[in-house]
């Protein structure tokens, strides 16, 4: 199997997502005034990454790149057709308004495991996708497909590699220089990234340090002891915060991966979603009783607005570069 690696700015933005929005799952806490979509720093987030772009903007790259693709690819010695990807978007049933609620978590759990229903569906939807190099690479032999690969793409991670980056949790840092004619064509589309120069280092170490601060911090530490006392009272005594809950989710079925040689049964992905569903329950319910969203929300938006306070000049010098790089 061909692994690819995700830039480093993608998955920095993928972090910062999943921060801003982590205290939303699993219980909304009793609907006050903060927003976790527009925390005081997400206005940084969104034009150090593009979360303002139109969907016309994003779709005029992605057929640039293509065709950079393409044209790198044809220099290289092989056919490549340019992927229409509009052609494939798959949407999601469920509805985010519903997430919070009760009801969608006793019948979704936590959204991690599909009914056979959803699962039809998603394969519905990538059915309407068509590789139309798909052909031209299977008429390939083994080692030209390997070289075909490699130059669009970049070399393949090593078992040693890929085992290594599961093991210590961290993806493999992004080179767009090694990354074949998809980092070269991506590179030149979208320009530097102004956020992963030495200038900016610190600041980004800062940004991206400060959402461990937060789960040190003493109120965090009060809030988690208070839902973790609920939890025990709802039979699971070993969860300490809510990740730990939604990551216990995993457990067996990850166990059930490591050696599996076929697709599980739909009586066993019955028990992976019954047992996910009664975690997530009992975890909407303790952050319900205990305020959870607003009150880590309110501890949230103190940290970030400190270090907006405290870095603002680096902040605005860093954004005032990145929209330039990218011609705004």
């Amino acid at each position: 199997m061909h692994k690819r690696l995700l830039p480093a700015t993608v998955v920095l933005a993928l972090a910062a997502t999943l921060a801003l929005s982590a205290c939303s799952v699993g219980g909304d806490g009793g609907g006050g005034e903060l927003d976790p979509a527009e925390t005081p720093l997400t206005e940084y987030w969104e034009a150090m990454y593009g979360g303002g772009d139109d969907e016309k903007e994003m779709a005029a790259q992605q057929k640039k790149t293509e065709e950079l693709v393409a044209a790198c690819m044809a220099e290289e010695g092989f056919d490549y057709i340019p992927v229409d990807y509009s052609q494939y978007s798959f949407t999601s049933s469920f509805d985010d308004e519903d997430r919070d609620t009760e009801e969608w978590v006793t019948e979704h759990g936590y959204g991690s495991f599909q009914t056979p229903e959803e699962q039809e569906e998603m394969n519905a939807e990538s059915e309407n996708f068509v590789d139309p190099n798909s052909d031209y690479v299977m008429a390939l032999s083994p080692s030209e497909q390997t070289a075909y690969y490699e130059v669009l793409q970049g070399p393949q991670m090593s078992e040693e590699e890929y085992a290594a980056m599961e093991e210590s949790g961290e993806p493999m840092e992004y080179n767009w220089e090694t990354s074949g004619c998809y980092g070269k064509a991506d590179h030149e589309v979208r320009g530097e990234d102004v956020t992963q120069s030495e200038k900016y280092k610190p600041l980004m170490d800062g940004l991206n340090k400060l959402y461990e601060t937060q789960q040190s911090d003493p109120e965090i530490v009060k809030i988690n002891a208070e839902w973790a006392a609920c939890m025990s009272d709802a039979g699971y005594t070993d969860f300490k915060t809510k990740q730990e809950a939604q990551e216990s989710v995993y457990a067996e079925s990850n166990t059930y991966w490591e050696t599996a040689t076929e697709e599980p049964d739909e009586a066993t992905q019955a028990k992976w979603r019954e047992n996910e569903i009664d975690v997530a329950l009992a975890d909407f319910r303790c952050s319900e009783k205990v305020d959870y969203q607003d009150r880590t929300l309110k501890v949230q938006f103190d940290l970030e607005n400190q270090f907006i306070d405290d870095n603002k000049a680096e902040l605005d010098a860093m954004i005032a570069e990145v929209a330039q790089a990218k011609g705004k």
